[in-house]
């Protein structure tokens, strides 16, 4: 993930894509729009950050739907910074939103949301 402590709240810090073949859908990412990829080890198994060809800045990660992410949508998760988790996701509930996963994790914490409209993002905190 990018280095959030240096983005201001509300920026898109991350994007990311869980999928059940990330090997599979991180060569067609590589074929179709020509990201390299960097292994990202995992509790036996591999996830990819993916980068631009010709540089080593990752811009994206695609993602096995295991273990934590196991309950993760398909589909191209942006990760918005917020300064604290917990209030945020107290707020969209407040607005009119939805707390679809977490609030959870130590160092790092996120959760996913729906806007009222329908939209699903991911909010980020870093500690």
């Amino acid at each position: 993930m990018s280095d959030e402590t240096k983005l201001p709240a509300g920026s898109v810090a991350w994007i990311d894509l869980t999928v059940s073949d990330a090997p599979g859908v991180r060569d067609f990412y590589k074929e179709v729009v020509g990201w390299d990829s960097d292994a990202c080890k995992m509790d036996g198994y591999e996830d990819y950050n993916m980068m631009p060809g010709g540089t080593d800045q990752p811009v994206a990660g695609i993602c096995h739907a295991r273990e934590s992410n196991a309950d993760m949508p398909t589909s191209w998760m942006i990760y918005i910074t917020v300064p604290d988790i917990d209030v945020a996701a107290a707020k969209c509930k407040e607005r009119g939103g939805k707390v679809l996963l977490g609030p959870k994790g130590d160092s790092a914490r996120f959760c996913v949301i729906e806007d009222p409209a329908g939209a699903v993002c991911a909010l980020w905190e870093s500690k």
